[in-house]
C-alpha cells in the first residue's frame, strides 16, 4: 500500500465560541484535546465587523468588540481553571467566523466547533457556521456532540471504505494512543450498491463480502504495522445504510474518525453519509479532509 509510515502531525487547537452552550462546551473538549496533544489552545471570536461597518453604528462596532472581548476573557478563564498547565490565547477576529477559524489553523491546526451555534433551534443540528467550517476545511474539523454525561468509553471509531481511508485509520490510531485507548475500524458496506437493486446469486454475494473484507484487511495491516502497541479491532457490517451504522457504533466510541467527503459537482458541501454523522453521531466527530486526488464522492 501507498503512503509513509509516519503518523500524522497533530498540531494545535482552534475552537470557536459564541456565547452559546455548544460553543463553551466545545472549548472544554478542545482544551482537553490540546492538553493530550501537549499543544497551544487558540480560542477565536469571529466578529464580523469588517462585513458590518457599512451597515451599522460606529456605536454598536464598539459594543460588539466589546462583547467578543469579554467572551473570549471568561471562556479563557473557565478553560484555564480546568486546565491549569494549559497554554492559551485569544483571537478576536474582525472578520467572519468561518475565514477565522480556517485563517487561525493554519496548515496543521485542528478546529473544534460545537454541534449548533447560537442561533440554532435543535440540539441535533449543525449550525450554518459548524457546516461550512466543516465543509470548507482543509486541516481537520472536529464537531463536538454526545458528550454532556461526560462518560468516556476509550475507543477511537474509524469509518474506513477503503485503502483510501488509510490517513483517517491514522489519524484516529493516533486521538486512541493520546487516549491510551484503543482503537476500533469499522467497514460498512451496502449491496444494492455493490451490485444494483436486482437479484443476486449467493456466489455473487460472497465474492463482494471478500472484496470488502480485502481492504478492510489492507488498512489494519498497515495500520498495526505502525502502531504495534495499540489495541485494533476491526468490523466489517453489511447494511443499507451506512449513516445508521456509524451512528449506532458511535454510542460506544468517544470520537469517530472519517474522510471529509465532499458530494460532487456540488462546491463545498459535505457528502451525504458525512452530513448525517455530523447532525446526529453520538460522539464527537472528526472530519480528516480529502484531497483531489483520492475519491471525491460518497457511495
Amino acid at each position: 500500500m501507498e503512503g509513509t509510515t509516519s503518523s500524522p502531525e497533530l498540531g494545535s487547537v482552534v475552537v470557536g465560541v459564541d456565547g452559546s452552550g455548544p460553543a463553551r462546551q466545545a472549548a472544554l473538549w478542545a482544551a482537553a484535546e490540546a492538553a493530550r496533544r501537549e499543544r497551544p489552545l487558540h480560542i477565536v471570536y469571529g466578529s464580523d465587523t469588517d462585513g458590518r461597518v457599512l451597515y451599522v453604528s460606529a456605536e454598536t462596532i464598539e459594543q460588539v468588540r466589546q462583547a467578543g472581548r469579554e467572551l473570549l476573557d471568561v471562556t479563557a478563564t473557565a478553560v484555564t481553571e480546568q486546565f491549569p498547565s494549559l497554554k492559551v490565547n485569544t483571537e478576536f477576529s474582525r472578520r467572519a467566523p468561518v475565514p477565522s477559524l480556517h485563517q487561525s489553523a493554519g496548515l496543521h491546526g485542528t478546529i473544534v466547533v460545537g454541534n449548533r451555534g447560537a442561533g440554532g433551534f435543535s440540539s441535533l443540528m449543525l449550525g450554518s457556521v459548524g457546516l461550512k467550517v466543516a465543509a470548507g476545511a482543509k486541516t481537520p474539523v472536529v464537531i463536538v456532540r454526545g458528550t454532556d454525561d461526560g462518560t468516556e468509553t476509550g475507543v477511537v471509531l474509524a469509518a474506513v471504505r477503503d485503502e483510501h481511508d488509510l490517513e483517517v485509520a491514522r489519524y484516529a490510531a493516533r486521538e486512541a494512543e493520546l487516549r491510551k485507548g484503543s482503537l476500533r475500524l469499522l467497514h460498512v458496506w451496502n449491496i444494492l450498491q455493490s451490485v444494483g437493486n436486482v437479484a443476486t446469486m449467493l456466489d455473487d454475494v460472497d465474492q463482494i463480502a471478500s472484496e470488502h473484507a480485502h481492504h478492510l484487511t489492507a488498512v489494519k495491516d498497515q495500520i498495526r504495522e505502525e502502531f504495534p502497541d495499540l489495541t485494533v479491532q476491526v468490523d466489517a457490517e453489511k447494511s443499507v445504510s451506512a449513516a445508521s451504522v456509524l451512528v449506532e457504533a458511535s454510542r460506544g466510541a468517544d470520537l469517530l474518525v472519517m474522510g471529509g467527503r465532499r458530494a460532487p459537482g456540488l462546491g463545498p458541501t459535505l457528502g451525504r453519509v458525512t452530513h448525517t454523522l455530523v447532525h446526529h453521531a453520538n460522539c464527537p466527530v472528526q472530519l480528516i479532509p480529502r484531497h483531489s486526488q483520492e475519491h471525491g464522492s460518497e457511495s
